[in-house]
């Protein structure tokens, strides 16, 4: 999404100043969205999911459920941004430092970071509940 949108933008400064785009980059917000399987359709035992998925889903909704931004805030801050003509928005600014560390691995083109460099316990807990199995 992030090419995509990047693209366009480019795209319609060639060809208009009418028309922008700008990309949110949302980090935890309490939406709903992570529990979006509630809307797939039941189709047997495909649908069950993973060992895995069901710690990520867990993961994802303990962060979700503890973010202090809500979604009328993010809306907000996308509508003052788009009037500003700003591209990157950033639900938690604080969360850059992850971008910062990617775009670091890929210009020294090193492997990923481990995203739990900050917080090796939660790491590990992750790592022995996916391993349980």
């Amino acid at each position: 999404m992030v090419a995509l949108t990047e693209t366009l933008y480019q795209d319609l400064a060639l060809v208009t100043d009418q028309v922008g785009a700008s990309l949110l980059c949302p980090f935890f917000v309490p939406t709903g969205i992570h529990d979006s399987a509630r809307n797939r359709p039941q189709d047997g035992a495909r649908d069950r999911p993973t060992t895995s998925q069901l710690v990520g889903q867990a993961m994802l909704g303990k962060a979700v459920s503890a973010s202090r931004v809500t979604a009328q805030e993010v809306a907000h801050q996308v509508f003052d941004a788009v009037a500003r003509g700003q591209f990157y928005i950033f639900s938690h600014p604080q969360a850059l430092g992850s971008v910062q560390s990617r775009m670091q691995d890929v210009l020294q083109s090193r492997n990923p970071s481990d995203p739990f460099a900050a917080r090796p316990e939660l790491g590990e807990q992750l790592r022995a509940a996916l391993r349980a199995n």
